[in-house]
């Protein structure tokens, strides 16, 4: 008897199978993530690609993609925006922007030998100038998705991610605020990005993106 099974991938790849019934199979599971590169350079021919809602009109794959490749690169095009304090920096350090997405490269750097346990990191649109802060006054940003987002940052080591966002403008009164919390720990770390900084994004097109 044979029917068919088809898979979707996180990253948004879809895969269609032909599957017969046999009494011993050869192979009792399959590791799907030998399917998601590609061989002498190319895809295999059972694949496609869905687009995800909140990704817009850009597909998973190539989002994972240009995530990788500002991951691997590791270029520093931004040098003027980041916190430093208790022997840590939060920095970024680039801002790319394609297709409705924008990819923020970020790192930290731990100065001292205890480590740093991440908890989470924020996104928010705030205003530049507020006596007391409101919740009603913040706009929290969602990541769409993150690459390389780790736990911990080893003593007198560091880290770096990439997150996607979907592309946002800030007024001029308006800055946005990313946040890094530690768990169990209070060495919070803020930086802050304003409306001229959005417009330091580079494009992706510049990048060559490694599969």
């Amino acid at each position: 008897t044979e029917t068919n099974m088809s898979v979707i991938c996180e990253d948004g790849s879809f895969y269609a199978f032909n599957v017969k019934y046999a009494d011993e199979p050869e192979k009792l599971s399959i590791e799907m993530k030998d399917f998601l590169s590609p061989t002498d350079g190319r895809l295999p021919s059972n694949r496609s690609d869905i687009y995800f809602k909140e990704l817009g009109n850009e597909s998973p794959v190539l989002v994972k993609l240009m995530m990788q490749t500002i991951y691997q690169n590791d270029r520093r095009s931004i040098k003027h925006i980041g916190a430093q304090q208790f022997g840590m920096k939060f920095l970024l350090r680039g801002l790319y922007a394609h297709n409705g997405l924008l990819y923020f490269h970020t790192r930290m750097e731990n100065g001292t030998n205890m480590p740093y346990s991440v908890d989470f990191i924020t996104f928010k649109v705030v205003d530049k100038k507020m006596a007391k802060r409101t919740a009603i006054q913040e706009q929290v940003l969602q990541p769409l998705r993150a690459y390389h987002q780790v736990m911990q940052v080893h003593g007198m080591g560091s880290e770096h991610a990439v997150f996607a966002l979907e592309q946002f403008s800030l007024a001029e009164d308006k800055q946005l605020e990313v946040t890094l919390y530690e768990r169990k720990g209070g060495r919070t770390l803020t930086f802050y990005v304003t409306a001229e900084d959005l417009q330091l994004a580079k494009k992706i097109d510049n990048l060559k993106l490694k599969w």
